[in-house]
């Protein structure tokens, strides 16, 4: 593997940055902390120009190269998860019901070492725009940023980003043109009955059994109204109701997501579930009210950006450690709004098979950070100068 040298001596201190990340998570937009720590990191290196509260909490650097050429958009995710960390680890979170769980505090490392490497060498032509965005995991931060116009404002040209891959051998790069991964549409459906005492069923309307069928009709959107070529999903993941064994409830919840590429059949699915969930609640004689949310968009790749991603993984890590046609996957992600605004690629980086993301267990391996830094930076040395 073909880490830069310079990156590969100041990886220590790329673990350092990381495990203080990592102590200190922080939720949602408010990465204030985290933004701290990353802008006097930036400073430090000589970057040549901060934008700060973006986002609430979003930082956009700039570093200029030597003369004319492209305007590359790097972008690292700050923030963590609501859960409790279970790895033992010295620099384990500090914040109870907080852990890093997704890698977020690696990405902005590795996007940090980046940005201390081209500012010393300053070996590219054209500008690097390197975005520092906070809630990837809650309401879009990446959305926010684009609505606030930091592609616009930073005359972006094309954007890439990294995310770690704890499913994969260490320092392998995965990536595909096209979609990689999917929209996410959340649901929730409140029933209103009936309640009353559990032997006198016949005084009572039972939200029970409309939860129950609504749950099962659910189904048939994937098996009965999909092409079963096409990828669908659509899971509920919740049903509450009831609070003791002998009363009926007058209320039941459910809840659930919908994954898909195709934009027709996202259509499709939320136009079922609303049909399901008015007819059910009628033949059961109770009251169906669905709120149905379109959240993040299909993470779509650009072809000429992948190509060049590809060529760059390959000079990092060697040929035999890049995938250029993974299979779409289910999971979501709000880059995909950065490259609905401009081209671009998003790719996986093994840093070996261990606990998964979202596990209380996992953590980010500090040995593939000088692999991304070195990645981000070979994006702009590689990229042809302008005219």
């Amino acid at each position: 593997m073909a880490v830069i040298n310079r990156i590969a001596g100041f990886a220590d201190e790329m673990t350092a940055w990381r495990r203080h990340l990592h102590m200190n998570p922080e939720l949602g937009l408010e990465c204030h902390e985290t933004a701290a720590f990353v802008a006097a990191k930036l400073r430090e290196f000589g970057v040549d120009e901060i934008h700060e509260g973006i986002a609430t909490s979003g930082i956009v650097a700039v570093i200029n190269g030597r003369g004319a050429g492209p305007v590359t958009g790097l972008r690292a995710d700050m923030d963590a998860l609501p859960m409790q960390e279970e790895t033992g680890a010295e620099w384990a979170s500090q914040v109870p019901g907080r852990m890093h769980a997704c890698g977020h505090d690696g990405h902005t490392t590795m996007l940090l070492g980046a940005a201390k490497y081209l500012c010393e060498t300053r070996n590219f032509a054209g500008r690097a725009v390197l975005i520092f965005q906070p809630a990837e995991e809650t309401i879009g931060g990446g959305r926010i940023m684009v609505e606030e116009g930091v592609m616009e404002r930073f005359g972006v040209d094309e954007v890439y980003a990294l995310h770690t891959d704890p499913f994969s051998a260490f320092g392998e790069f995965r990536t595909r043109p096209g979609p990689i991964m999917a929209a996410v549409d959340d649901f929730e459906i409140h029933l209103t009955g009936k309640g009353g005492h559990a032997a006198y069923p016949h005084d009572c309307v039972d939200p029970l059994p409309a939860a129950t069928a609504i749950a099962q009709a659910m189904q048939t959107v994937v098996s009965r109204n999909t092409n079963p070529l096409l990828p669908l999903v659509v899971s509920v993941t919740q049903i509450h109701a009831g609070s003791a064994m002998n009363i009926i409830p007058e209320k039941a919840y459910l809840a659930g997501t919908v994954r898909s590429f195709d934009p027709e059949l996202r259509d499709m699915a939320e136009r079922r579930i609303g049909e399901i969930v008015a007819h059910q609640a009628a033949v059961y004689g109770v009251e169906g009210k669905l709120d149905y949310q379109r959240n993040y968009p299909a993470t779509v790749n650009h072809d000429a950006q992948v190509d060049t991603a590809v060529r760059i993984a390959r000079e990092v890590a060697g040929a035999d450690h890049v995938i250029d046609d993974i299979a779409p996957e289910m999971g979501a992600e709000d880059f995909s709004y950065m490259l609905e605004k401009r081209p671009g690629a998003f790719l996986f980086l093994g840093q070996g098979v261990g606990p998964s993301v979202h596990h209380p267990g996992f953590d980010f391996n500090d040995a593939a950070a000088p692999l991304g830094a070195s990645f981000f930076a070979r994006m702009l040395e590689r990229h042809p100068a302008k005219g």
